[in-house]
């Protein structure tokens, strides 16, 4: 009966069992010796006697693994190894040198050519066996990693499809709720009784919050499938956060909060997508409104230096928890701080912030300030 490692021994043998090596070498004794040794461990293996005649061999057998002799007719095995990894870059198969020389520049001028290991002659039995078993066994780990990664990529792209198709349906009969119940809060059907009023106002509410979570899916979706294209043009930045101010001082109104914003004098254009970088905006103020305490009040600022530009939003919240920083720009992520009005969050705006923001090249950061608060800053490289 098997032990578990003699069983998992086992399993390996039969794991690597039949995958290629290509034995390089101009002396026939050295092969049919190398051959011996490797057909008696279930490999395959083939033979080239030069580096022109492996290069062939290699482009037709895609070998798991070269054995490579440096002293070689015609190209010697250095310059064979360097035009492998030039050809097939990291898909190309371990190469282990052979030789007889074991002077510490020939194994320095190897490794430098791409080789992971020598071989000594004369051959021993034990040590080859050894040696490829261990490279193939890495060889086949990376193999099956890589499968791993593809199955992921496969998974995560029909999420997104599907994220997006769920999005999209839902999109209009939710925008067609809030519509509705904002045209009846308006009066358009005749007046309301109060306690209907209430329940229609809730609609509303909890429609506008729904329609938000549904667009911030749509956008992350979209991102994700590679599929958030830039419409850059020449745009002065203090006219895209001054516009948005505006707007959110209205909802800042609702709390006694205020946004203070002065638009500089001197300020320099850049490219960007005004939609995309006013979603930015928006969503770092509404934010800031957000986990402020009612009365507060939201700096903005435009930063301009010699080698960058961008913009400031300085709130008066809790800050940043120093222990769920690294979860604050991930997608669903959700901080132990809570809206100081009760405010709904999905943890999908900052994510969305930060992948508009380096898709224009920049960067974006959260620092706790010294006095409370946090401030969030957008630095564009000039």
């Amino acid at each position: 009966m098997l032990t578990t490692v003699e069983a998992n021994k086992k399993e390996d043998g039969n794991l690597l069992e039949g995958r290629k090596i290509l034995v390089v070498d101009d002396d026939r004794l050295n092969i049919r010796i190398l051959q011996g040794m490797l057909k008696g461990e279930g490999y395959a293996v083939f033979e080239a006697t030069t580096g022109e005649q492996a290069l062939e061999v290699y482009q037709m057998q895609h070998p798991d693994l070269v054995l490579l002799d440096v002293m070689l007719p015609g190209i010697n095995g250095f310059e064979t190894c360097r035009r492998l990894k030039s050809s097939y870059g990291d898909d190309c198969a371990p190469i282990i040198f052979i030789t007889a020389k074991s002077q510490s520049d020939d194994v320095l001028e190897g490794f430098a050519a791409g080789g992971i290991d020598y071989l000594p002659k004369p051959f021993q039995a034990r040590e080859v066996a050894a040696r490829i078993r261990t490279h193939l066994e890495n060889r086949r780990l990376v193999e099956a990693q890589r499968a791993l990664v593809e199955q992921l990529s496969n998974a995560n792209a029909a999420k997104n499809r599907f994220l997006g198709m769920a999005a999209h349906d839902l999109r209009n009969p939710l925008a067609g709720i809030r519509g509705l119940a904002e045209f009846m809060i308006e009066g358009a059907v005749g007046e309301i009784p109060a306690e209907q009023l209430d329940l229609l106002k809730n609609i509303h509410a909890a429609s506008q919050s729904m329609l938000e979570l549904v667009n911030e899916l749509l956008d992350i979706s979209a991102i994700e499938s590679g599929e958030l294209k830039l419409s850059l043009r020449e745009l002065d930045l203090g006219e895209v956060i001054a516009k948005s101010v505006y707007l959110a001082n209205i909802e800042a109104g609702k709390k006694g909060s205020r946004i203070d914003f002065t638009l500089p004098e001197h300020r320099r254009s850049m490219r960007l997508d005004a939609e995309k970088m006013k979603q930015v905006v928006d969503n770092l103020l509404s934010n800031a409104i957000k986990y402020s305490p009612p009365g507060s009040v939201v700096i903005v600022d435009c930063i301009c230096t010699a080698g960058s530009a961008g913009f400031s939003v300085k709130d008066q919240g809790p800050g940043i928890p120093e222990n769920e920083r690294d979860r604050l720009f991930k997608d669903f992520s959700r901080l132990s701080v809570k809206p100081t009005g009760g405010e709904k969050s999905t943890g999908l705006g900052l994510a969305i912030c930060r992948k508009i923001v380096e898709a224009h090249g920049a960067t974006i950061t959260a620092t706790n300030l010294p006095a409370g608060g946090c401030e969030f800053r957008v630095t564009f490289p000039l």
